[in-house]
């Protein structure tokens, strides 16, 4: 009975120290798959996507070129799970802003915010977006289709809610919505050209800046219109 007994003692210790190591591997592994995807996101956008090789990639990461295919199938399949983990990020949190249903004006204030906010944790997607955008769309097939489709996205979100804002009386009615939107947009996203980390403004103050620009122009007294 005693050997029974400490043989199944041994057994089921002997299962749950195989279960920690099966865990351990795994979080590891998770891990390296995070830092590699981190190294080639950081090469794609000081190299662009195009230039940027599989050698260089696993160089950079101290493994031969054979090792990355463990964990990725190619290079494609490392710029998707970047762009893909951004926009999941940012489209989620415009979602959750409409969601609050508040007046238009600050919910347009806090889309700012958010736009701003994704400066430092998606700096190299955001620059892949801008440099390699047209390039990804160009290869054969469908897989970089979502671009487009949280491109629109996320335009809809900002035009209905820039036309909301009209509605209500809080924007002005001679704007053109899309183009309200794209030059926002784009004052955004090319930030991340010139912005740095550390600075004297960090993305929370830069949003704020822009959020006064936005709302109250940088003209002060009345608005006089020129005539000739």
């Amino acid at each position: 009975m005693n050997t029974r007994k400490n043989s199944g003692g041994a057994t089921t210790t002997g299962r749950r120290q195989g279960t920690t190591k099966r865990a351990a591997t795994s979080a590891s592994a998770s891990e390296r798959r995070d830092h590699l995807v981190k190294l080639a996101a950081d090469l794609f956008a000081r190299k662009g996507f195009q230039a940027t090789t599989v050698r260089e990639i696993a160089e950079e990461a101290g493994i031969l070129s054979g090792s990355l295919y463990h964990h990725f199938d190619s290079k494609e399949t490392i710029v998707d799970e970047v762009l893909t983990t951004f926009l999941d990020d940012l489209v989620g949190r415009y979602r959750a802003a409409l969601g609050q249903e508040g007046e238009p004006r600050e919910t347009l204030a806090e889309m700012v915010r958010i736009g701003f906010g994704t400066l430092e944790p998606h700096r190299a997607a955001i620059t892949v977006m801008q440099n390699d955008w047209n390039y990804l769309l160009s290869l054969s097939g469908d897989r970089f289709d979502y671009l487009v489709k949280a491109e629109d996205e996320v335009e809809r979100m900002w035009v209905e809610q820039i036309k909301l804002g009209q509605a209500a009386g809080q924007f002005r009615a001679d704007m053109d919505p899309k183009l309200t939107y794209r030059m926002i947009r784009d004052t955004i996203w090319v930030a991340v050209r010139w912005f740095r980390p550390g600075g004297r403004l960090n993305t929370a103050a830069l949003a704020e800046h822009y959020i006064t620009v936005l709302f109250d122009g940088v003209a002060t007294g009345e608005r006089s219109t020129q005539r000739g």
